[in-house]
């Protein structure tokens, strides 16, 4: 069954986060998490990004479900409904049942485990929901904490593809990680 077998957004809930669809009404609270310098320093995300292209990023957020190209979520916390962060399929390779997840969140809510829980969920809905065999992700060199992330969450580290991408003004270099549908999650994962 393709990714796009549900059309039903699903929405996804751990036991401190709720994972929703995006809406025009996260355009502020995108944008000023968007716009703290530690969240973009290993993203390719532009740097204090202008009201227009964050329109433009949920735009195609709010979308890329419908469209059977992807599945992004933001990411709440449970009970104050505060915009934590988003995470996404940013694509799918629907013949090779593979997609691709990006993620960001506040440094307020780093060192708790909180995105390791938010990968997870995400990863079982890939898997289970979207029926993806694999799960790519990237992170760049210096990015330790994204790598144990992605550890804790199954994912294994499968070499650098050296200058893989241009964006601010230079080269840059992808750690690629993957995992497929069999791999296990550390049992540590909560103390990320």
């Amino acid at each position: 069954m393709p990714p796009t077998a549900s059309r039903k957004f699903p929405v996804l809930s751990t036991r401190r986060l709720t994972l929703r669809a995006a809406t025009p009404k996260d355009v502020p609270a995108f944008r000023a998490l968007l716009s703290v310098p530690d969240v973009t320093r290993f993203s390719n995300w532009p740097d204090a990004p202008s009201t227009t292209q964050v329109e433009r990023s949920l735009r195609w957020m709010s979308k890329a479900h419908g469209s059977g190209k992807g599945c992004a979520w933001i990411i709440e916390i449970s009970g104050s409904k505060a915009l934590a962060g988003a995470i996404r399929f940013n694509s799918f390779e629907k013949k090779w049942r593979c997609g691709q997840i990006g993620y960001e969140l506040h440094p307020d809510y780093w060192g708790k485990g909180l995105m390791t829980e938010a990968v997870r969920a995400v990863v079982a809905c890939g898997h289970e929901t979207f029926r993806l065999n694999r799960i790519d992700a990237w992170t760049m060199p210096g990015n330790a904490a994204s790598d144990r992330v992605l550890e804790k969450s199954g994912f294994q580290y499968e070499g650098t593809l050296r200058q893989k991408a241009w964006f601010k003004g230079a080269f840059h270099d992808f750690r690629m990680f993957g995992r497929i549908s069999g791999d296990a999650a550390t049992a540590n994962g909560d103390a990320a």
